[in-house]
């Protein structure tokens, strides 16, 4: 392809384009404007959606990448802008999300003389990337942001920094255009590994398939299913795994852990086998290390090498392409059936809706999340992405949603950070043209409530179900299950009115209070198809249950308040 002398602010916007990237989300400042001429010059070429911060900008990407599967792409000047990144990235790292954030920086004469809005973003970024960059030389720009990309999706994904200096964005160099840019194969499992595992599979009388973050949105339902059927095994997930298995097929039992599915969490417990497939078995999910799985064995299969024994000591690690592995083993285990395993989770399913039924009726007249779920369920559609921020409104989003097509869920599972879900709904809706719905509390809502300047300027479908309790709810349960009620800054006590807050922004908003109240709403939002805010108010002292309490074990899960341990 013909050479063209360009400017280092013009090799950023071709390589974006040369790369395949349509979108990209951000805020101009000083060190950018030349990239930012650029983005207008072509703007017929490549989108750019501009949010009220730089934190927003940065989950918007995140969600995104999360909804489609590549690269999130985040633009930002120095200084401030670049640090108002931070969160973002490290959100994207602890969940292995694909990005890459560009920031602006002084020009290299002024580096390391504290120049206004001058920063180390580099150095403030080495522990939350998988790689970063300063860019001194404009001869190397173009194949940086390549190797940036190649990086970002290759094997674990996560978030790559590039920062370039304001005269390496003017200075002139030429540019060969080049195709996408090929990722870093892939490891292969060994068949030694391979052939362990299928016979532990083979040997086994409870199997159970744990999938997490790296199983999702990788293309293998159908295949995970028909395992399952061929070795009758049951099936749950991690937190990160959520929208990998279809809600309604039976085997799924959903997600387990400290705030999982009953069914979920005691199948895990009284398996005799644990496949898990690109999990890493974190802290909420297991408990007590040393109770998790103590008469079990466990195959952990993942691309990760690292991962393998990291939380949880494995009979055998299954390192490579968890597609490949995964095939390799599936089609080497002999067909297989298990009756009395059926018969247990059969059981432990019962038993989750006897709990489930009890918490519901335990506060009648009340507005009770699950039914409030019910509503969601019933009125969204297969293509739904449902984005959520942190606390006690996220697990009762992973514990009702009823998900029925990968990548159509978005929330912050390693970082825990409030204030996620507003950017990464608009990033959803950006991503996709579909319908989004975010699961919110009034506490994390008042993080970046700002981004609902961005959704109202873009009229992006997204209807925000605001969880309204008037407390931190997650801190204010463990207040109340911990540490004998005393509540410490937990009730917010605030003056604002979300309704008006929203209408102000130029959203259309509605305050419900009852469950017929919040369906007639929910219905007139989603078919209105522009920012919609439902201030829905629950009960202050509603909680998320099942719980594991902090460094339990699945035998002090809590199902219900009051509930005699032996009757669990």
């Amino acid at each position: 392809m013909e050479k063209k002398m360009m400017s280092g602010a013009q090799i950023i916007i071709e390589t974006l384009i040369e790369q395949g990237v349509t979108d990209v989300f951000g805020y101009p400042g000083g060190q950018v404007l030349n990239i930012y001429d650029e983005l207008y010059k072509n703007r017929d070429r490549i989108n750019h959606v501009l949010t009220a911060h730089e934190q927003g900008a940065s989950h918007a990407a995140d969600g995104y990448s999360r909804v489609t599967g590549k690269v999130g792409v985040v633009i930002a000047t120095s200084g401030p802008g670049a640090t108002n990144l931070v969160t973002g990235i490290a959100t994207a790292i602890l969940d292995s999300i694909p990005m890459v954030a560009i920031t602006g920086n002084v020009m290299t004469n002024q580096i390391g003389r504290d120049s206004f809005q001058e920063i180390n973003i580099t150095g403030v970024t080495l522990p939350i990337t998988k790689h970063n960059y300063f860019v001194s030389d404009v001869n190397e720009l173009a194949g940086v942001l390549r190797e940036a990309f190649r990086i970002a999706k290759s094997g674990r994904p996560g978030p790559v920094l590039v920062d370039v200096p304001k005269d390496v964005q003017t200075a002139m160099c030429e540019f060969e255009p080049k195709g996408v840019v090929d990722y870093f194969p892939l490891p292969i499992a060994d068949e030694s590994e391979i052939e362990e595992a299928v016979r532990l599979i083979n040997e086994s009388k409870r199997p159970y398939i744990y999938l997490g973050g790296g199983a999702a949105g990788k293309g293998m339902t159908k295949e995970i299913m028909a395992f399952a059927e061929k070795i009758d095994a049951y099936i749950g997930c991690s937190f990160m795994g959520l929208s990998a298995m279809p809600n309604s097929y039976p085997r799924f039992l959903g997600m387990q852990g400290m705030h999982g599915r009953y069914a979920s969490s005691m199948a895990n417990k009284e398996a005799d086998l644990i496949i898990g497939i690109g999990v890493r078995f974190s802290d909420r999910a297991t408990g007590s290390v040393a109770k998790f799985a103590k008469n079990t064995k466990i195959v952990q299969i993942d691309v990760d090498n690292s991962e393998i024994n990291k939380n949880v000591i494995v009979n055998v690690g299954v390192v490579g392409d968890i597609v490949d592995s995964f095939a390799r083993i599936a089609e080497k285990c002999q067909p297989n059936s298990h009756p009395e395993w059926n018969t247990l989770v059969n059981s432990l399913k019962d038993k989750q809706n006897e709990f489930s039924a009890r918490n519901e009726a335990a506060a009648p007249g009340k507005l009770h999340p699950r039914a409030l779920f019910r509503v969601i369920n019933k009125i969204k559609d297969k293509d739904t992405c449902i984005t959520t921020d942190v606390g006690q409104h996220q697990m009762w989003a992973a514990q009702y949603t009823n998900f029925e097509k990968k990548r159509t869920f978005a929330s912050s599972g390693g970082l825990g950070t409030m204030g996620y879900g507003l950017g990464a709904s608009i990033g959803a809706a950006v991503a996709t043209g579909n319908k989004v719905v975010l699961i919110t509390g009034d506490g994390s809502f008042g993080m970046n409530l700002n981004e609902l300047a961005t959704a109202v300027s873009y009229d992006l479908p997204i209807v925000i179900v605001l969880i309204n309790n008037g407390v931190l709810g997650m801190v204010r349960q463990w207040q109340t299950l911990f540490y004998g009620k005393r509540y410490s800054n937990t009730v917010l006590d605030r003056k604002t009115d979300f309704v008006k807050l929203a209408e102000a922004f130029g959203a259309k908003a509605k305050r419900v209070f009852d469950i017929d109240s919040f369906e007639s709403a929910f219905k007139e939002a989603m078919e209105s198809g522009h920012p919609y805010v439902i201030d829905t108010v629950i009960d202050i002292d509603e909680m998320v249950l099942p719980m594991l309490p902090p460094g339990g074990s699945i035998d002090d899960i809590i199902t219900t308040i009051g509930i005699d341990k032996e009757e669990k």
